[in-house]
């Protein structure tokens, strides 16, 4: 099968890839449609040692697994994970002390014909849902997990740093807490999108320093840091959702005089995604900046590259 595969931070589209055999428990899906998130970025430069196919977020069609998803568009939660660890046995298998993750972590991703996953990760797409609005399932349930971690009220004033791919799903899931948000970027355009949704937008500058109950970091970058961590009141929560290739410099003093509370944040809940897309209530078609098939999927990833871009898509079967 082809693939794009990752190794010493080089990509190369490879076409003589065995077809993965799913061990006892997995399935074999014939993936559809994958997208190039930040974290395919980051590992393209370093982030961590990983090689293999990259991709995580994907929807695509079963051909080998129970006979109930058989033929079915599903997808997937990222992290296979044991079941029997402490943290697996605490309810947290995210954290999996064995766990492989999709395309990051030990396991052969979604830039190809065919994955495997196991049959407890999957969730059936329903037909409302269209295989392009699918892909956003994974970087969906990313932004919900706020919600599972923090407790969210509409008096609770918040602030999104970030208009790029996560940025705007973070700031389209809060928005639906009634909570009152600003969503912050560099781009005119970017932050049309949010406003054309109801959402107050605008530039670093919009941002009162320790105005804030929450700050949501969405850039991977020092500066996108700085913007967030100023605008927290004392005791206020400050949640990353980036990887960050580099090292950030914090100034720990003011986080302990300012009882900050600092959670990281990554995979979410899929059932609550896939209802918010059947309920058309998440905005993603205005975020596909670009669509390549796999054969071009250097291409895509030299887009995806490109500062200010929003989601590519690899059309990878249909």
């Amino acid at each position: 099968m082809k693939g794009l595969w990752l190794e010493n931070q080089q990509l190369q589209l490879r076409s003589q890839l065995p077809i993965p055999e799913p061990p006892e428990g997995e399935a074999l899906i014939r993936v559809l449609r994958a997208g190039i998130c930040n974290t395919d970025l980051e590992l393209l430069r370093g982030y961590y040692p990983y090689s293999g196919i990259l991709g995580h977020e994907f929807v695509g069609v079963v051909e080998r697994g129970p006979e109930s998803l058989q033929n079915q568009r599903v997808v997937g939660e990222i992290n296979a994970y044991c079941g029997d660890c402490r943290f697996c046995r605490k309810g947290q298998p995210t954290h999996c002390e064995k766990r492989t993750v999709l395309g990051i972590v030990n396991r052969n991703g979604a830039f190809a014909e065919y994955l495997t996953l196991p049959v407890k990760n999957l969730y059936a797409v329903a037909d409302t849902i269209t295989t392009d609005m699918a892909t956003f399932t994974e970087p969906i349930a990313a932004a919900l997990e706020i919600q599972e971690q923090v407790a969210i009220t509409p008096g609770d004033r918040i602030l999104v740093v970030g208009d790029g791919k996560l940025g705007q799903l973070v700031a389209q899931t809060l928005a639906l807490t009634g909570c009152d948000l600003l969503a912050v970027g560099r781009h005119r355009d970017k932050l049309e999108n949010l406003e054309s949704l109801g959402i107050k937008t605008g530039f670093a500058d919009a941002v009162t320093d320790r105005q804030f109950d929450i700050a949501v970091e969405c850039t991977g970058n020092p500066e996108g840091f700085s913007i967030a961590r100023r605008a927290l009141r004392p005791r206020g929560t400050l949640v990353l959702k980036s990887t960050y290739a580099g090292h950030l410099t914090l100034d720990i003093s003011s986080l302990v005089v300012d009882e900050i509370t600092l959670i990281g944040s990554r995979c979410g809940p899929f059932p609550k995604a896939l209802e918010l897309l059947a309920q058309n209530k998440i905005n993603v078609k205005s975020l596909i900046q670009a669509k390549y098939p796999l054969d071009e999927a250097i291409a895509a990833f030299e887009q995806a590259q490109q500062r200010g871009v929003l989601k590519v898509l690899l059309e990878i079967s249909d």
